[in-house]
């Protein structure tokens, strides 16, 4: 009989430790994640400045992309309190050589993804040395502002259409006065 009530109590015992294990798992792995949080920044390379009008969604860790391959990632941003312009540091790989008259853009990955620096090379024969600013700079476009300006286009484009409309309908064709259009000469 000793024998049937102690499978049951070690076998409950096996699963309780099974969960807790588990459970201690889930809880390393949680503590992790928000550990290693925004520490994806990459110094290796040599580090690069812009000034940018609006980064909205671009942060620290954020990539800096060449042709759409990953050649860095932003390692700084402050606002320059004379400007009122985001100051944007990022290092760039050291094989990746860019001329001076390069220039650097914010981009979304995708409507509703992260926004990353688009590196276009220019012309110029020299490069850009470490701790050099890109000059040509344009900042993130704003979905939400695209979207109100085509709303507002679109309300515009329909109150001139239906005033246009209505100014048709109350001249007539003729040039006459609107009450003499409606009569006719009955004899």
């Amino acid at each position: 009989m000793a024998s049937v009530t102690t499978a049951p109590a070690r076998r409950n015992m096996a699963e309780l430790i099974t969960g807790v294990a588990v459970l201690l798992g889930l809880a390393l792995m949680l503590v992790a994640a928000i550990v290693g949080e925004g520490r994806k920044t990459d110094s290796t390379g040599y580090a690069l400045h812009a000034s940018f009008g609006h980064i909205d969604g671009l942060g620290v860790g954020s990539d800096v992309r060449l042709a759409g391959v990953t050649v860095g990632q932003v390692t700084q941003e402050r606002v320059n309190p004379a400007t009122y312009k985001a100051e944007v540091t990022f290092t760039v790989r050291p094989d990746i050589k860019l001329p001076t008259d390069s220039a650097a853009i914010i981009t979304s990955d995708s409507l509703l993804g992260g926004k990353y620096i688009a590196l276009s090379p220019g012309g110029d024969d020299s490069t850009l040395k470490a701790g050099s600013t890109i000059n040509q700079t344009q900042g993130a476009i704003s979905l939400e502002q695209l979207l109100s300006k085509f709303i507002f286009s679109v309300t515009d484009t329909l109150t001139r259409a239906n005033k246009d409309a209505a100014d048709k309908e109350a001249t007539p064709a003729n040039g006459a006065a609107p009450e003499a259009a409606g009569k006719t000469d009955q004899p």
